[in-house]
């Protein structure tokens, strides 16, 4: 039997909007004009109207005795379906209400609008409101869980928040990213989540027009619902969650099966777009109202072959192995932390030559042959022993040599800042700018880029067909880099901040068979090290400045800091086995090289974690044992040197030996070490987004990490007075290089004699705890003393009056011959 289309005129033609009363007998519908009208279901009568002094209503949510519209004026307010009038105006807002909706107690009210929080009030005392304010951008849409307990924000930058309400403190329990797609609050296409009936999954549009579930128990995606051609206006679950319907905006509506998301009907008279969707609670109808001003009742909406899945109790969530759905039309997701973001190792592809039923070299080894008698056999191709046969024993198992072919060990190229797979998400990004991240999404990712700083840049958020493995992040813009696959190449794609013109990014796809191994992005620059070993080199605006082939290869990794980049490769190998890093460090606009193909200081048996530029343009490396090194002389050619400016391991937080923690780098700014903590054995940051922590640089020159307990105060203060004057030194060394070297301001000059008199100031107080431990101690004291930077006699001066102060007259008579020697010229700067 065809379905039977009931039409009403409702309201003037424009966005219309009903909803069912939870029994059934009613439905309210809203619209542009001064009047609401309420319908019985399925009467021929003449709806009952009720007169009001607003208009532009956007939303209307009912219960069998009351309902509550939203207006475009901001105004949320409460009708009475038993007496037809108003009851009371339960909040307002300073913009447009763009949804509304009842919890199933009828207790709450959830109003979203233009605003960024959601309120959620009393339906019986509106005194009574609850603020959710987690959302960075105005919401489109929310929705309450059957039970009441939770409430689906919808929101325009593309992520649903889901909240808890069962306590008076409302709280965030997920942001559930990459599911509905980035819209306007205008736009006719839904966000709003629709709860299954069991309560053990939601859904809602995607990106890509389809109709997404997502568990609730784990907050992943589910199965899909995939038929749409164009983006998705309304959707309901069937009362028994057995069936969908779903509407789109090329006017097309769609009843699919739940068990197994195949469409069992498609109708194409639908003259206007749909723009709210409800199922009757018992009868086989589906009523819609449209932008045209509308109200459509279907009945016998489910055909007649398809119309006892109405009447059978309650159906499962469409998950994936769920024992209770017990559905396999669709694969399983790929298992977490699996290849993906791994280098694939000689065991993996053993594994995949042998099939998942191959025993492990232990495992088919635990049983030993050692007479030869064939207790032990040898796998077959297929990684499984064949049947013992009835005539003869097994066969032998395959000699195996105890030697086999060396190979040295090659370090496997990174993206610095860049974290592992972990289920279905990971980090690209991580930087004091901010950070990126993306969900895979099976057919797709979602990535979203997020900022520190909120004021000079908005955060945004796109559906990623090309599954970006690589970002750079600055204030500049931001860099993606993404593997080739049959439909495209392996593509480098730019995306600025901020452009005056109206081209805002760009895309350069690399040659066939060609690979980004790891890449850096700078003010000025753009570095891409690939699989074929060239260092390709861009302009902001996609302009190739230079490409070579590097020396050490296989790349490892890069960075950049303005026109200064590095990168870093395998060389030679070294006597454990493992090939040595190589590094290179060149002026890419002046074409001058600083270092070339020098060794990387790491110790035996120690790792590359990542490679950064810090604020004031020095390279700095973080290695596997917990030290953060800076290079300096690294402009003068043949003159770099790696010190160490901490070693983690030797934090005071560290030394109860009660944590277990461990550090991801982030960034050396503001003269400290920016990281994230990272506790329990982790490996590397997940969500929710981590904390940064910071921690003041100690250079490792004597053992902190635990004070002997014997030690008295003077012992350990000079240790620190010796940990500061190296540290001082070097940040001279560091900022004297940059002025020698650059066309430094004049704030970087005045900087250098300031950075001397620090440096003189330690060693004064170095000066003065040797001249107290006694008259033996006057040599080195005066070693000291010609350590000083100042050359005008200032603190030659001072250090000779804390001689005195101490009666060192020898001392003093010392310290006076080696200033008036350094006045006239006479001592050599490199004295001691």
């Amino acid at each position: 039997m065809a379905a039977r289309l009931r039409g009403r005129p409702a309201h003037p033609p424009g966005p219309t909007f009903f909803s069912y009363t939870p029994n059934g007998r009613k439905l309210v519908t809203v619209g542009g004009n001064g009047a609401f009208r309420v319908f019985e279901h399925l009467s021929a009568d003449e709806p009952a109207i009720i007169d009001v002094s607003t208009e532009d209503h956007l939303a209307v949510a009912a219960r069998n005795d009351f309902f509550v519209v939203g207006s475009e004026d901001g105004s949320v307010t409460k009708y009475s379906l038993a007496t037809n009038s108003l009851d009371e105006v339960l909040v307002r807002c300073s913009l447009p209400i763009r949804d509304v909706d009842i919890s199933p107690d009828g207790q709450w009210c959830a109003v979203a609008s233009d605003e960024l929080e959601v309120k959620v009030v009393n339906t019986s005392d509106m005194q009574k409101v609850m603020y959710l304010r987690d959302q960075l951008r105005p919401v489109k849409n929310v929705s309450f869980d059957h039970s009441g307990a939770l409430l689906a924000v919808s929101c325009t930058d593309g992520v649903v928040y889901v909240y808890s309400l069962s306590s008076e403190e409302s709280q965030l329990v997920k942001r559930v990213d990459g599911l509905i797609s980035l819209m306007e609050s205008e736009s006719e296409a839904s966000a709003k989540v629709a709860w299954h009936p069991d309560g053990r999954a939601f859904g809602a549009p995607n990106a890509l027009n389809d109709f997404q579930t997502v568990a609730r128990s784990d907050w992943l995606s589910q199965k899909g619902f995939s038929g749409h051609k164009s983006k998705i206006t309304a959707s309901s679950w069937s009362p028994n969650g057995a069936l969908l319907a779903t509407a789109s905006a090329d006017k097309s509506l769609i009843v699919w099966e739940t068990k197994t998301q195949k469409i069992l009907k498609q109708y194409d008279d639908v003259r206007d777009v749909i723009l709210t969707m409800q199922w009757h609670p018992t009868d086989n109808v589906l009523s819609y109202t449209n932008n045209n001003g509308e109200l459509f009742m279907r009945e016998d909406f489910v055909p007649d072959e398809h119309r006892g899945l109405l009447k059978i109790e309650l159906q499962p969530s469409p998950l994936n192995k769920d024992p209770l759905g017990e559905i396999s039309g669709n694969a399983g997701r790929p298992v977490a932390d699996g290849p993906k973001g791994r280098p694939r190792t000689e065991d993996a592809y053993l594994d995949d030559l042998l099939g998942p039923d191959a025993m492990s070299e232990d495992e088919a080894g635990f049983i030993e042959d050692d007479d030869g008698a064939g207790y032990a056999e040898a796998p077959n191709l297929n990684g499984k022993r064949s049947a013992r046969t009835m005539d003869g024993p097994l066969p032998k198992r395959p000699a195996r040599h105890n030697s086999s072919i060396w190979q040295p060990q090659v370090h496997v190229p990174f993206q610095p800042g860049s974290t592992p797979w972990k289920g279905n998400r990971r980090y690209l990004c991580l930087n004091l700018t901010g950070f990126v991240w993306t969900v895979d999404q099976e057919t797709h990712n979602t990535v979203t880029v997020e900022f520190y700083d909120r004021y000079q840049h908005r955060d945004f958020h796109f559906t990623d067909p090309y599954k970006y493995d690589k970002a750079c992040l600055n204030d500049k813009g931001t860099l993606f880099a993404c593997e080739s696959s049959s439909q495209h190449p392996a593509i480098l794609y730019y995306r600025p901040h901020e452009t005056w013109t109206a081209r805002t990014d760009w895309r350069t796809p690399l040659p066939a068979g060609e690979e980004v191994t790891s890449m850096s992005l700078s003010d000025s620059c753009i570095v891409a090290t690939t699989t074929a070993g060239y260092v390709r080199i861009y302009s902001l605006f996609g302009v190739p400045l230079k490409m070579y082939r590097q020396k050490s290869t296989p790349a490892v990794t890069c960075a950049s800091w303005r026109d200064y980049v590095m990168t870093i490769g395998n060389g030679p190998i070294g006597g454990d086995g493992i090939t040595r890093l190589l590094y290179t460090i060149e002026n890419v606009k002046r074409g001058e090289t600083c270092q070339s193909e020098d060794i990387l200081a790491l110790p035996p048996g120690a790792g590359l974690k990542s490679v950064f530029f810090s604020d004031k343009g020095d390279p700095c490396i973080y290695d596997s044992e917990g030290v953060l090194l800076i290079c300096l002389h690294w402009r003068t050619p043949g003159q770099a040197s790696w010190v160490p400016l901490l070693d983690t391991k030797t934090l005071e937080r560290l030394a109860s030996g009660k944590k277990d923690e461990t550090y991801w780098p982030v960034a050396v700014a503001n003269d400290k070490f920016h990281c994230i903590i990272l506790k329990g054995g982790e490996e590397s940051p997940y969500f929710p987004r981590p904390l940064l922590s910071d921690f003041d640089f100690r250079i490792p020159v004597a053992d902190n990490s635990a004070a002997d307990e014997d030690e008295d105060a003077d012992t350990v203060q000079q240790k620190s007075l010796e940990e500061q004057f190296v540290r001082s030194a070097l940040r001279h060394g560091l900022v004297a290089d940059l002025v020698e070297h650059t066309s430094a301001t004049s704030a970087q000059k005045a900087e250098v004699p300031a950075l001397e008199r620090e440096v003189d100031k330690v060693l004064l107080q170095l000066l003065a705890n040797e001249c107290r431990e006694g008259e033996e101690r006057g040599m080195k004291a005066l070693e000291i003393a010609t350590l000083m930077r100042d050359r005008s006699g200032q603190m030659l001066a001072a250090a000779g009056k804390i001689a005195s102060r101490f009666q060192r007259d020898i001392l003093g008579e010392k310290i006076t011959q080696l200033a008036e020697r350094r006045l006239v010229g006479l001592v050599d700067d490199d004295e001691v």
